[in-house]
């Protein structure tokens, strides 16, 4: 726990199908509730049952964007979870546990064992998971709150079940509440409360919501962990809100069915993973040759193929920029977090409607698949709607209509389909003014050259509607840290632990992958002393990006391809290192097992 300000962490470990998650979200309502800000990770793998969970949340009277460093309360669903974890456990710290089932082995001086003896405490009751009801009663006397806190949550999420069942969890967390406050001392800090209640969503419920606001009305996908937090949303709201959602047979329909909404005048988005994705870059092309706009998601994991569902990575950047084959303009962005995962939509529809082209949005596990807390007066849910040139009335003066008019702009008025007056043709091959395929001229250079050119004009102004990164921490820092997506809240971390070393650093994020602002970065990055690139990737994606972008090298690079999601100390330990001249490429090691 840091002293300056209430920041608590903690993690229940278990196997898959000894309901993790309940407590956990228990816990997380309550800390909301109080105004606390909260961020969850979940570490898990890819088994349906058996296997690790590692479920931490952190909390704080400050906004938290990571899992952080250290744990201050583990509780223990099982065996595998005490021998694997509580020999990170340090001083002060709290160890719930079932002392029915679990052995306890050797902890730290100053761990204190919280051990249940769930038998006693549930009158031998044969509910397995009870044991996760009575570790809640004891975590509550630890972080000093009251029980009718949890009595008034247990009934809320148990009253479905029926009366008999509220009796029992209460009872059951009681009894446990009683036992450790005869038995276990208290965190000297009391839980403390915020200003308001806080909200708190995953990043796909972000994502899907952003949708929603954005007047999304078509929405496909074919489940791929980790982007179906999305469709589960989708589908769950679809009724309410007007939209028609489709699980579709594999990753191509989807693309092709989402291009094909959009080609109606209908906002349609898709989501789907790294080996999803793979399936759709056709798809990207036809969208772009035919300038339709669209918004796909890609929620990475770890590769390559398929990949490691349950791990996070930033490896499919590459993937998103070469997607399908040719020029065209597409449009690439990377949120920070679930809130600016939820801006982002509305902000990338508006921008792909703008300039007809295809929009990518490059999410991860972390961001996905992580619980954030947020003031529910940051969430505009009436954003702005911009359509671009699209035509919704039909005509009558009989002029000729030009779906790929030559223009200035390189942007042509785009009519939705079956309008009188507006008879046009959409293809995938490469076409002329009006849409019928120069092909069929034996091909005509010219015409495919100007049109080529056409569509790249269209991107000229779009600087003009797309924020340029700035950095964050002091000007004149020591180094510089550049970092992409995700990795935003680790850095933003880390540069607090290096100031306590003396060390000043600044951080750039970046956001807008395409359109890149090269003169932006290159200015602030060539008046930089030191520069490290950060990315959750083994070759650099992003650094060989930017290289390609700017002709700029960097000093030197933290990269992390484990699986799992930097820690902030990871990534100043990472600075000081090179700033030492130990290294160029930092690889942190990932200590604890999940």
């Amino acid at each position: 726990m840091n002293s300056d300000k209430y920041d608590f962490a903690i993690s229940i470990g278990g196997a898959a199908g000894q309901g993790i998650a309940a407590p956990g979200d228990v816990l997380a309502w309550i800390f909301v509730r109080r105004g606390l800000h909260l961020y969850t990770y979940n570490a898990y793998q890819s088994i349906i049952r058996g296997g690790h969970i590692f479920l931490t949340f952190r909390i704080s009277t400050e906004k938290v964007y990571t899992h952080g460093d250290q744990l201050d309360l583990l509780i223990c669903l099982n065996q595998d979870t005490m021998d694997r974890h509580l020999k990170h456990m340090g001083p002060g710290t709290r160890v719930i546990y079932n002392s029915d089932t679990i052995e306890p082995g050797e902890a730290q001086e100053g761990v204190q064992l919280c051990g249940m003896p769930v038998k006693e405490l549930s009158n031998d009751s044969r509910n397995k998971l009870v044991q996760n009801t009575a570790a809640l009663g004891v975590s509550m006397h630890l972080l000093g709150l009251d029980f009718g806190i949890l009595e008034e949550i247990l009934t809320q999420q148990f009253m479905r079940k029926g009366q008999a069942v509220v009796d029992e969890n209460v009872g059951v967390a009681r009894a446990a509440y009683d036992h450790a406050i005869a038995n276990f001392p208290a965190f000297p800090e009391a839980t403390p409360e915020g200003e308001k209640p806080q909200a708190w969503w995953a990043g796909n419920d972000a994502l899907a919501m952003g949708g929603a606001c954005a007047g999304v009305k078509f929405y496909a996908a074919y489940p791929m962990s980790p982007s179906t937090g999305v469709l589960h949303w989708m589908a769950k709201h679809a009724r309410d809100l007007g939209i028609m959602v489709r699980q579709v047979e594999d990753e191509i329909g989807v693309a092709t069915m989402t291009i094909g909404a959009a080609t109606t005048g209908t906002r349609a988005m898709c989501a789907t993973s790294g080996g999803g994705f793979a399936l759709m870059t056709e798809a990207v092309g036809s969208a772009g040759m035919m300038e339709i706009p669209v918004v796909m998601i890609d929620v990475q994991r770890a590769g390559p193929s398929t990949g490691v569902p349950t791990k996070t990575e930033q490896g499919d950047l590459w993937q998103m920029l070469g997607a399908s084959q040719g020029d065209f303009p597409r449009i690439i962005v990377a949120p920070k977090d679930a809130l600016d995962a939820f801006n982002t939509v509305p902000e990338l529809f508006n921008l792909v409607d703008r300039y007809q082209c295809p929009g990518l949005i490059l999410s991860d596990l972390l961001i996905s698949e992580g619980r954030f807390s947020v003031d529910p007066d940051d969430i505009d849910f009436h954003p702005k709607i911009d359509r671009g040139e699209l035509i919704l009335e039909p005509s009558t003066n009989g002029d000729e209509y030009l779906r790929y008019k030559y223009t200035e702009s390189g942007i042509s008025p785009r009519a939705v389909p079956g309008l009188e007056g507006y008879v046009h043709v959409v293809a995938t091959d490469e076409h002329d003014e009006d849409g019928v395929l120069i092909s069929d001229e034996f091909t005509n250079p010219t015409k495919r050259r100007l049109m080529v050119e056409k569509r790249g004009r269209k991107m000229q102004d779009i600087f003009e509607h797309v924020a340029a990164p700035e950095i964050e921490g002091q000007e004149d820092a020591d180094v510089t840290l550049v970092g992409w997506g995700s990795t935003y809240g680790a850095i933003h971390e880390a540069l607090e632990q290096l100031k306590v070393e003396g060390i000043t650093a600044n951080h750039l994020p970046i956001k807008w992958i395409v359109p890149f602002h090269v003169k932006e970065i290159t200015e602030i990055l060539s008046n930089s002393k030191k520069v490290i690139v950060i990315e959750n990737s083994y070759s650099g994606q992003f650094f060989r990006y930017m290289r390609s972008e700017t002709g700029l090298n960097v000093d030197a690079h933290i990269r992390k391809y484990d699986g799992e999601p930097f820690m902030p100390h990871q990534v100043a330990n990472g600075v000081q290192e090179i700033l030492a001249e130990n290294t160029e490429i930092f690889v942190p090691e990932h200590k604890i097992m999940v």
